[in-house]
Parts: structure tokens; C-alpha cells; sequence
């Protein structure tokens, strides 16, 4: 069975990190489309298709989520937050993919509900690594279709 590429909301602040990851995943061709925001609040208005994200083409229903915590508008923690505490969203898995290690803002992230949190290298070796890995780990998962929600 062929399956469609899985879309996955990116919500990232930082340009050149944005850049990394829409390439990385994207060199897999086929399995994923990114769809990135530049902060929380650009996050929200996609996930309920508010703004600039009203068309279901260029704001399709992710399937995943990789989530940055230091954003402005509304922070990583905050979007997390409140997609978990929605019915038609809590399902759909989210990744903390952030630059802090602090163990206060892994265990708040987990106590929220987020799938996974992956720290992100400062170097770009590093990231290109890790990044090479969560795609890899995240090609054998299978996630829930249409994020959960029933059709």
C-alpha cells in the first residue's frame, strides 16, 4: 500500500533550524511534508485553520507536531498546553525539538503530555545527526489518521 506523505506542523522561530529540519525530512521523499510556523500563535491559528491557514492545501491537518519551547507570541510549553487540553487535537503526538536541556522544562513537558522531547546539538553536524535519527525513528511509527479525530 503506497501511503501519502504524513504532514507534520513545524513550529519553529529560528530560520536556520527551520531550513535544517524542512531539509532533513525532506530528503526522504515522499514520507512527510513539513509545514512550519514561525511562532505559538501562528501554531494555534493553523491547527484551527484561523488567518492565513484557512485552506486545507496549505494547511492540512498534521499528523504530528515538532514543537520549539523559546517562541515568541506563545511559547512551546503554552501551545503544548493547550492543544493536549483539546478534544479534537489531544491525539495528535508532539516532539519537543528545542535547544534546552534543562530538566524543569523536559519534565513540565512530559507532565503536558508531549510524545517525546529531543534536545537539539548546537553544532550542525550534531543537529544534522539527530535529526537524520528522529526521521528514521519516526518513518517506523504509525500515527493516528487525521490526528486522531473521527471523520
Amino acid at each position: 500500500m503506497i501511503k501519502s506523505p504524513i504532514p507534520i506542523l513545524l513550529a519553529e522561530d529560528d530560520d536556520g533550524h527551520a531550513v535544517l529540519i524542512q531539509d532533513v525530512f525532506n530528503e526522504d521523499r515522499g514520507a512527510a511534508r513539513v509545514f512550519r510556523v514561525n511562532d505559538g500563535q501562528e501554531a494555534m491559528d493553523y491547527l484551527y485553520n484561523r488567518g492565513h491557514y484557512t485552506s486545507a492545501v496549505k494547511a492540512p491537518r498534521p499528523r504530528l507536531i515538532l514543537l520549539d519551547i523559546a517562541m515568541p507570541k506563545l511559547d512551546g510549553l503554552e501551545v503544548l498546553r493547550r492543544v493536549k487540553a483539546d478534544t479534537k487535537l489531544r491525539t495528535i503526538p508532539i516532539v519537543m525539538l528545542t535547544s534546552s536541556d534543562r530538566q524543569k522544562e523536559i519534565d513540565k513537558s512530559y507532565r503536558l503530555g508531549a510524545s517525546s522531547y529531543v534536545t537539539k546539538p548546537t553544532d550542525y553536524d550534531g543537529l544534522c545527526v539527530k535529526l537524520r535519527k528522529l526521521r528514521s525513528f519516526l518513518g517506523i511509527l504509525e500515527f493516528p489518521q487525521n490526528g486522531g479525530e473521527s471523520p
